[in-house]
């Protein structure tokens, strides 16, 4: 099912990684940097990629508290820690160290929600900080989280200081679709790509930061979550899990389906900011793993569950883009899917 962008507010939002010491996964990306910074010959331009979530914040700011701890040196560990009670660390955390900048949405102070783009005047603020004298051959290091939510004026504002940048400067760009940045920003920045986590590391995560999830839930939030630790624990905390698991159910009762139980889930949906929208792209995962698994085990009766698939993406589409009531899309999905399951076992 497309999905359509949804307003995510910056990473740093969702996982602070200002106070985040600890790194998942992520090793050969770390081995680059730590290479890279602890030889002494860092790009001035960085752009750190991957889906959001991931944890690329939290990886930016490891790289700013090394650089504002030890510099471009090799004083410092392998694996780019800081130790929580150093001056660096403890500024950082606070979000008070001078030589640190983080440029973000803002806050709409009529709604009191993220705004839609970094707007230039944002932007231009690098001018002013990467101008400053840093104190004692200390570096200025600036975090654009993200670079995809600039606007075009933004976008060229910061081509201009990626273009001419001062010694002892450093410039991170987050990005979850650093191919929708203009190709002159990418060509000036050395790229440092983020894969989603594996699902043992997912587990392992999931295990200790919320232990009270049981299997059956860790896994679901290992597969919906895409690899992305911040994904599965925002899915946790709201009705994301929730609604997977609805959407599991009424794939895995298609063939006897409970009228009252679908009606349930509608009304669920109703009260749910942008709950439709979610639970239809559960739905289009769940039925198409389903469809998949039967593929492999070489099932017949997949044509008829193919077309269904498309059915409901179109049918959840057009819900969303017109805002209509959830009730008849979920009551008629579930109907799709018994009057499939009829003709063809899944």
């Amino acid at each position: 099912m497309a999905k359509k962008k949804q307003d995510i507010a910056p990473e740093i939002d969702a996982t602070d990684p200002r106070k985040t010491l600890a790194l998942v996964g992520h090793q050969v990306a770390l081995a680059t940097a730590s290479r890279t910074i602890r030889s002494g010959r860092p790009p001035q331009g960085w752009l750190i990629s991957g889906p959001p979530g991931v944890g690329k914040a939290t990886f930016a700011f490891r790289i700013a508290r090394y650089l504002l701890a030890y510099g471009v040196t090799d004083r410092g560990p392998e694996d780019l820690s800081v130790p929580p009670n150093d001056p660096a660390s403890v500024q950082v955390s606070a979000g008070g160290h001078p030589g640190l900048l983080v440029l973000q949405r803002g806050i709409n102070p009529n709604t009191g929600k993220p705004m839609t783009v970094l707007g230039v005047d944002e932007i231009r603020k690098l001018a002013g900080f990467f101008g400053m004298t840093s104190g004692a051959g200390g570096w200025r290091i600036a975090i654009v989280d993200t670079a995809d939510d600039m606007n075009p004026q933004a976008a060229n504002a910061l081509l201009k200081a990626l273009e001419e940048p001062p010694a002892r400067a450093m410039l991170m760009l987050l990005s979850n679709a650093p191919g929708q940045l203009l190709p002159t920003i990418r060509s000036r920045c050395q790229r440092l790509d983020l894969r989603p986590l594996s699902d043992s590391e997912l587990a392992k995560e999931l295990s200790e930061r919320l232990p009270d999830l049981s299997g059956n839930e860790r896994e679901t939030l290992i597969r919906i979550s895409g690899g992305s630790i911040g994904a599965a624990l925002a899915l946790a905390g709201d009705d994301g899990l929730a609604l997977a698991e609805e959407a599991e159910r009424l794939v895995d009762r298609a063939s006897s389906p409970d009228i009252a139980a679908t009606l349930a889930i509608a009304d669920k949906l109703s009260r749910i900011n942008d709950g439709t929208d979610r639970f239809g792209q559960f739905l289009i995962e769940a039925l198409t793993n389903r469809i998949r698994l039967r593929a492999m085990e070489g099932g017949a009766g997949l044509d008829r569950w193919t077309d269904v698939l498309e059915k409901l993406n179109r049918s959840f589409l057009r819900t969303s883009a017109l805002h209509l009531d959830p009730r008849q899309t979920i009551l008629s999905a579930g109907r799709s899917l018994s009057d499939t399951a009829r003709r063809a076992r899944l």
